[in-house]
């Protein structure tokens, strides 16, 4: 017969199992995080429930609001009303640009050339601004067909003929391939070719060609800077009347660049998390910005991020300070570099500070950087308080975002099975929610 001493010692034995099942729980390790599988982020999603056009006002969709116990059903246009004064509410200001390019053999062959980033010049503004040539990133549809030579294609700009051609160059990773553009107006910017030469880059999922009206649709009314190839979704419910009422309100309002590269609609094809390499997006944000950042915090405001791609900004800022701490001043990060034993022991404010006086002393008001950032479940949050995002794709990194940023747990498939069964519109033009903590 078993003793009091000895179900003392088992409910003991039990007890330290419980917390440090607990502690492993809290605290994943990077490999129990990699080891994620992605067909544990999977839903039901019926065809009919992708909304294949915005609804003709923009703020009047569908607002999920989750506190993390409650759900609650709004419009978008109730947001001014469900954030507090004091909201640090921070938005991607980068524009869409015609980035599908069509050209024709003399054969006839139809070849797509989608521009994905610049490679020379790198830089955005300065690829932009290039007169007679730039050389892109690309991706190349009906490749086959196109084995060498050069392809040409008539634009009439600004009442003038332009000749554009377009050369394949070196094969890159991720299926892409180098392509010189050259035209023979030295008045002519490249953004003036693709304005008049591409057409918007409609998410494929939509299933349909891109018309007229996705020109001004798929932008967000504050879209200022130019270089994506994906709109910031979430901003698409923005109004400036809707602006107006926020700011009305005290809401501060900021602004990020993060250009929206293709990789995002690319899907997880590894069983586990681990197996999936993370797109490199460039960023743009200002000292203004971190030190508003700053001051947020410190105050105890909420910082609530419009969109996913707001979310990888903000997030890896501390990284950003953290690098520049350890005398790194390359101003990019890895994918996993936000779950090294540095990272997890980093303060956020030290880490933002850094990174102010590190722009400060370099005498930038603006800089750049770029990010391969996973943020899935046991991702430790640090400056985002609140999210504005959309119904994302089944199996995808921007779902293993909105677990992470509601817990880790099963509150995200709560929340999509009530969107489902409410008959809400789903991906870039649905309905939206708001995910507070």
């Amino acid at each position: 017969m078993s003793s009091p001493r000895h179900f003392l010692f088992l409910f003991q034995f039990f007890l330290v199992f419980l917390r440090l099942h607990e502690f492993q729980t809290m605290n994943p390790t990077l490999s129990d995080i990699q080891n994620l599988r992605i067909a544990d982020f999977d839903y039901p999603l019926p065809d009919e429930r992708i909304a294949r056009y915005p609804l003709a006002d923009r703020d009047r969709c569908k607002l999920l609001v989750f506190n993390g116990k409650d759900i609650s059903h709004q419009h978008f246009s109730d947001l001014p009303g469900l954030l507090k004064p004091d909201t640090l509410l921070v938005m991607n200001n980068t524009r869409v640009i015609n980035a599908r390019m069509e050209f024709h053999k003399e054969s006839g062959a139809r070849i797509e050339i989608f521009l994905l980033e610049p490679l020379s010049p790198r830089d955005y503004a300065q690829a932009f601004q290039q007169r007679e040539r730039c050389v892109w990133q690309c991706m190349v549809g009906n490749l086959k067909k196109w084995k060498d030579g050069s392809l040409r294609k008539q634009l009439t700009i600004g009442g003038k003929e332009v000749t554009v051609s377009a050369r394949r160059g070196e094969p890159l990773p991720g299926n892409a391939h180098a392509v010189t553009f050259e035209w023979d107006d030295a008045s002519v910017t490249f953004a003036s070719i693709v304005e008049a030469g591409g057409n918007i880059p409609i998410p494929p999922y939509l299933n349909r060609d891109t018309e007229t009206s996705d020109s001004t649709d798929y932008q967000t009314v504050y879209s200022r800077i130019s270089g994506s190839v994906a709109a910031p979704t979430a901003g698409l419910h923005f109004t400036p009347e809707l602006l107006q009422a926020l700011r009305d309100r005290g809401v501060d309002t900021r602004e990020v660049t993060l250009h929206v590269g293709a990789g995002t609609f690319q899907p997880v094809k590894s069983e586990e998390i681990g197996g999936h390499p993370m797109h490199t997006e460039v960023f743009g944000i200002d000292l203004d910005l971190v030190r508003s950042l700053r001051k947020a915090l410190a105050g105890g405001h909420p910082v609530v991020a419009v969109g996913t791609t707001t979310v990888r900004t903000l997030e890896s800022l501390p990284i950003l300070g953290m690098k520049v701490m350890q005398g790194d001043e390359s101003m990019k990060i890895g994918q996993w570099e936000a779950y090294s034993a540095e990272a997890l022991s980093l303060d956020t404010d030290k880490a933002l500070a850094a990174l102010e006086s590190f722009m400060e002393h370099s005498g930038l008001q603006s800089m750049q950087a770029s990010t391969a950032i996973m943020i899935a479940p046991g991702f430790r949050w640090r400056i985002a308080g609140g999210l504005i995002t959309n119904f994302h794709q089944p199996r995808s990194t921007l779902l293993l975002l909105v677990s992470s940023f509601l817990g880790g747990g099963k509150d995200w498939e709560r929340v999509y099975e009530e969107a489902l069964r409410a008959d809400y519109r789903f991906l870039s033009y649905g309905d939206a929610c708001f995910f507070h903590h």
